[in-house]
């Protein structure tokens, strides 16, 4: 018996002899694309139509291939199949719900690649008609929200995230895409937050739940009232706010772990040894080779929750076994494409603040700590554009932390410490410091640590001018909140106030370096006066090296006796606004995380294949 082969919709026998046969879906979708309605000869079309498994390819290139004359022709047909889906998402059997979510996704994309062109039709009037959409997509979405909300199939509902995020990411421009009018009027949010709250829902969806809430966060948002604004700057549930934590912590930890092991990779190989012998003249070359894809859409959610959720400051210090040193065994996870920006989610949500309690011998993290390293990471090397946007990002996040009164509280905290190992960018004439010599100290350290080391390694012809002005932001911020709560933090600023060295040294940058030294008057002022004393009362007492008490009992001797420049409005800074002056980058940012989420929504990261294991039979 001739072998039968399955290509593009076509059942093909062996035998040279037979015509090629299509498959009973693929010609009832080519009923669809008559002008004549399918059901009139076939009354049970639209219903024997979703038991047939979805040949997405064949169905998305067959409306790809109509131009736009064409695809008014067949509008009713387009209309008519758009609503037996939504009417399909209510069905009983699990299989007519799945075949009806993938053919939506495959009309929506469909249709929207001929928006593209200058055909001239409406997106909304060609899916579903003017007089029905307002109906088809209230529908629509309490269908999607009843399926999330619900104790049924994980796999349904990653498919209904899939469809949301089909519909949210169809064009660059998300603030072009007019039915998300529909998603802001019917929301989802609420459903966003359950699966966010319940952590068997999360490790399954988390990751899409929160791309897709800080995708549609970002609609309009400078135009129009945006209801998921508003809902996300009101949730003070701690459930929720620590799920929405787990899932971004999560994500930056594998960014971190991967460029760890190829890292690690990279140093046990022959490029290793080979510039162990011949120096390190191609450190930066080596170095870029190790770089990974960053993610640009979950730090998009982070940032959106640190700028509109003052709530959740407080997940960001929610202490948790560091990440790297905890494994919890998961099942396999499916296959996904590695895409540009990060955009595949993580395998599986390995931290919940249930299932791993802290060990006294296991080294303790949290989300702010992560983001520190994912970001001494990402702001080594901002040549690439996308590891710009990201390093430009970083700073941001960190500019709302460093305004945020309660941040600035635990960053000085003393019972606080931890040991953060910052990755610092390869350089000739340092070494790289060991793990274990890293002290315990305040987060605010690790804070300073990463904007002292991009402004110490970053000097370079083509000078990120934007970036250090931004680095220095946070520094001064972090000094006006110790200035005003009169906290002393012991940290080395030599690094950071070397300008002297160049004012006394004949090269290009002595001039700017002298209008900087001499801005610091009083810092010399003070430097001046005190030494002399503090050498005097040494030689006196007969003392080679004075303890803190006896250099403060010097100090408040010779006090009054200081003279110093009155300076106003040093510890005063404007404030951050994402609307007056950040507002382009932000949406040239959700454009590149838009086109690349819809990338990763290939043909088989929807395949049925998981779907239809779970709904082996029909009642």
């Amino acid at each position: 018996m001739a072998q039968v082969e399955k290509r593009g919709g076509l059942l093909r026998k062996s035998s040279a002899y037979k015509k090629p046969l299509k498959e009973k879906v693929v010609l009832m979708y080519d009923e669809i694309f008559m002008t004549e309605d399918p059901s009139k000869c076939s009354p049970r079309f639209w219903e024997e139509l979703f038991l047939m498994k979805v040949n997405l390819e064949y169905l998305e290139g067959k409306l790809e291939s109509l131009d736009g004359e064409e695809l008014m022709k067949i509008k009713e047909n387009i209309n008519c199949l758009f609503q037996h889906c939504i009417q399909a998402l209510g069905e009983e059997h699990p299989i007519r719900v799945v075949n009806a979510l993938q053919t939506l996704c495959a009309l929506i994309r469909g249709v929207h690649q001929k928006n593209k062109s200058t055909s001239g039709f409406d997106i909304i009037n060609m899916l579903m008609g003017f007089d029905k959409a307002e109906l088809c997509m209230k529908n629509l979405m309490e269908s999607l929200d009843s399926l999330l909300c619900a104790e049924g199939s994980e796999s349904l509902k990653s498919l209904c995230l899939k469809l949301l995020l089909c519909l949210v990411t169809v064009t660059d421009n998300i603030s072009q895409n007019t039915i998300l009018e529909y998603v802001m009027i019917n929301s989802i949010f609420e459903a966003i937050l359950q699966i966010l709250s319940h952590p068997p829902s999360r490790r399954e969806h988390g990751y899409d739940a929160v791309v897709l809430l800080a995708l549609l966060v970002n609609y309009r948002k400078y135009e129009s009232v945006n209801p998921y604004i508003v809902k996300l700057s009101i949730v003070d549930d701690e459930a929720t706010l620590n799920g929405m934590g787990l899932v971004i912590a999560q994500a930056l930890s594998e960014y971190n772990r991967q460029y760890k092991d190829k890292e690690e990779e990279h140093q046990g190989g022959f490029f290793s040894a080979l510039t162990n012998m011949v120096g390190s003249m191609f450190i930066a070359d080596a170095h870029e080779k190790i770089s990974v894809q960053t993610n640009e859409a979950i730090l998009l959610a982070l940032y959106e929750a640190v700028h509109l959720n003052r709530n959740f400051i407080t997940v960001l210090a929610q202490s948790h076994p560091e990440m790297g040193l905890v494994t919890t065994p998961v099942g396999p996870a499916p296959a996904t494409p590695a895409t540009p920006l990060g955009t595949t989610p993580p395998s599986a949500d390995v931290i919940s603040s249930v299932e791993l309690p802290l060990d006294a011998d296991v080294q303790t993290s949290n989300l702010l700590i992560t983001f520190l390293k994912y970001s001494s990471i990402v702001m080594q090397d901002t040549k690439d554009e996308h590891r710009l946007h990201s390093g430009k990002l970083c700073l941001i996040i960190l500019t709302c932390i460093a305004e945020d009164q309660y941040a600035n509280a635990f960053l000085h905290d003393d019972n606080m410490n931890f040991r953060v190992n910052l990755h610092r960018m390869p350089m000739r004439h340092r070494k790289k410091a060991a793990d274990k010599n890293l002290p315990c100290r305040p987060l605010v350290c690790a804070v300073l640590d990463l904007m002292v080391e991009f402004i110490v390694t970053h000097m370079m012809k083509e000078f990120p001018m934007d970036l250090y002005v931004r680095c220095i932001q946070v520094v001064h911020k972090l000094l006006c909140y110790q200035k005003k709560c009169r906290v002393r933090l012991h940290y080395t600023w030599r690094e950071l106030w070397s300008v002297l060295r160049l004012s006394t040294n004949a090269g290009q940058w002595k001039e700017a370096a002298s209008k900087v030294t001499h801005a610091l008057v009083n810092i010399r002022a003070i430097i001046n006066h005190f030494n002399p004393k503090i050498e005097s009362y040494a030689a006196v007492n007969h003392i080679s090296q004075l303890s803190e008490e006896q250099v403060l009992e010097v100090v408040r001797a010779n006090y009054d006796t200081l003279t110093l420049k009155l300076q106003d409005g040093l510890d005063q800074y404007e404030r951050y606004s994402e609307q007056h002056k950040e507002a382009a980058f932000f949406k040239e940012l959700v454009r590149s995380i838009s086109t690349n989420v819809r990338r990763n929504l290939a043909f088989h990261t929807l395949s049925q294949e998981v779907l239809l294991k779970e709904f082996s039979t029909i009642s």
